[in-house]
């Protein structure tokens, strides 16, 4: 077992189960809606618990005495899952962040918008962790100056620790962070946001910048690629019956993590967290209960 951080966000998804995805302008009937925490940070810290590890997960929330239903139905998940958030800012006022989430029973596509009211997760609120019982450290790419600023820390301090980094969003300045990062989980939406069609073109033009580092692009229910020490690999998705796919990238990472943590090779990586997110899809939310 490792301790691993994850900083990111935790977040309240409402879930609009609907036929197909609405056409613009249109009325529509909901079929079925529920809440869920959720979050990329948030999500990769639960599934590295389930899969053996000591997950902490530093972000922001409110506090206690701000008497908010969301905010504490976030804790009550990080409770049941043994998820430790000491480490978190707790603030006096502000809005739990909030994903609206689309979700079609005829293609098990989400559609996502997002509301915010809480300030990021800062460098001087990571600057007072201490590091020395953590083993991994995962980022998500967002909040990109402070972030760049806790890497940073993370690498003069304990220069062993192997920092992971999610870049799924094309946000500005985000490149500056994969210096720091041994590892590095790009999104297929940033890779086609780049201009490239594939997972193997993208890599070979950034062949130079990803010298020495380990980086992984997951491709929908396609597969996943790995491009480390200058070698291209590819591994096949594994064909369910998805009906959830959401949170199935955040499933993806942690099983990565989890992988290189036991110190699996490129390609058995890939293998097993395809398989795991491919799991994951199969049923609602991100409780694993995998066998063998």
């Amino acid at each position: 077992m490792s301790n691993i951080l994850c900083i990111g966000i935790a977040t309240i998804d409402i879930i609009n189960e609907v036929l197909e995805y609405p056409v613009e302008d249109t009325e529509n009937r909901i079929l079925s809606q529920h809440k869920r925490r959720g979050g990329n940070a948030a999500n990769t810290a639960v599934i590295l618990s389930q899969l053996g590890h000591q997950s902490y997960w530093a972000g922001t929330l409110l506090s206690k005495q701000a008497s908010d239903a969301d905010n504490q139905n976030i804790l009550n998940d990080f409770d049941k899952y043994q998820i430790n958030y000491d480490y978190s800012k707790f603030l006096n006022q502000g809005k739990v962040p909030t994903s609206y989430i689309t979700l079609s029973q005829k293609t098990a596509s989400r559609t996502i918008t997002h509301y915010r009211d809480l300030d990021e997760f800062s460098f001087i609120s990571f600057d007072a962790i201490n590091l020395k019982k953590i083993d991994w450290i995962h980022f998500e790419g967002r909040n990109i100056k402070q972030t760049q600023q806790m890497m940073q820390k993370s690498r003069q301090l304990l220069p062993k620790i192997p920092l992971s980094l999610e870049v799924e969003k094309n946000r500005e300045g985000i490149e500056e962070l994969i210096p720091y990062a041994d590892i590095i989980l790009f999104s297929k939406n940033y890779v086609l946001q780049q201009g490239f069609t594939t997972a193997s073109e993208f890599f070979q033009h950034n062949k130079i910048i990803f010298e020495n580092k380990t980086i992984i692009c997951a491709w929908g229910s396609s597969g996943a690629a790995g491009f480390i020490e200058q070698h291209y690999y590819w591994q096949d998705g594994f064909e369910v019956n998805a009906i959830d796919t959401i949170a199935a990238g955040d499933v993806f990472n942690a099983a990565i993590i989890d992988q290189q943590i036991r110190h699996h090779n490129i390609k058995r990586s890939l293998m097993n967290a395809c398989k795991t997110a491919a799991h994951s899809c199969t049923k609602e939310g991100i409780e694993l209960y995998l066998s063998g």
